[in-house]
């Protein structure tokens, strides 16, 4: 099950903790001296919380956003799944450089809403889409500016690159390259995607530059951890 949210796609996890917000029944306590007759009472019309299982994708299909039914191991279905794999990848990786004092957090945390609103996008297939999908889940270009603007502010600070250079460099530095090796795969799964005309040229485009930013960022926490990146030499 998933839920369209502001014209996004909430997955119902995320469905869930919204519902969580609005019920009365998780919100804080009343304060100190109110008793309990003097709380307002909930309504008839409380929002119910959904079970976190549907079972509606038992036989092996799940639903798009247009509300079309395909297999689980439909492209689409492919590249939604490789975009979250990516993001959970990213939140791994953002723990690791909280720990470290990195400033660079709050844009990982920005990168994962975004690959959200890639998700929607790549399950809005523009072969069963109406205009009204579209305007509800169009991604812009200007996503895409803005992790150039962060690749160049971190490579102006970068020794050049005369080497290949190992997945290295620290904890911080490791899980960014693996995020990098997992955003190289979501943006395989999605250019047969744009190829067929299913999706946004734009997706494919802000993960190949997600994929320079990951690696460039690497680069910058293992220097600003004082860490040494390995360098690649041929075996003889």
């Amino acid at each position: 099950m998933a839920v369209s949210v502001l014209g996004g796609r909430l997955g119902l996890r995320g469905y869930l903790g919204a519902s969580r917000r609005l019920c009365p029944r998780y919100r804080s306590s009343a304060p100190a001296g109110e008793e309990d007759g003097d709380r307002p009472q909930p309504s008839s019309k409380t929002p119910k919380i959904p079970k976190i299982y549907t079972k509606t994708g038992d036989k092996g299909f799940s639903s798009t956003f247009t509300g079309e039914r395909r297999r689980k191991d439909d492209q689409v279905f492919e590249a939604v799944g490789t975009t979250d794999e990516l993001s959970s990848a990213i939140g791994f990786a953002m723990e690791l450089i909280t720990e470290k004092g990195h400033a660079c957090a709050e844009e990982l945390e920005n990168i994962q809403c975004t690959l959200q609103d890639v998700g929607s996008a790549l399950a809005t297939p523009y072969s069963s889409a109406r205009e009204a999908h579209l305007k509800r889940v169009t991604f812009e270009a200007s996503r895409i500016l803005e992790l150039e603007q962060w690749i160049d502010k971190y490579t102006s600070q970068l020794p050049p690159l005369t080497a290949f250079i190992l997945p290295s460099g620290g904890k911080s530095s490791a899980a960014l390259h693996f995020c990098r090796a997992v955003c190289r795969r979501a943006e395989r799964c999605v250019v047969p995607l744009v190829q067929m005309g299913e999706t946004d040229a734009n997706v494919a485009k802000f993960l190949n530059r997600l994929s320079d930013y990951l690696f460039t960022l690497a680069r910058y926490t293992a220097m600003k951890e004082g860490n040494q990146e390995k360098i690649y030499k041929k075996r003889d």
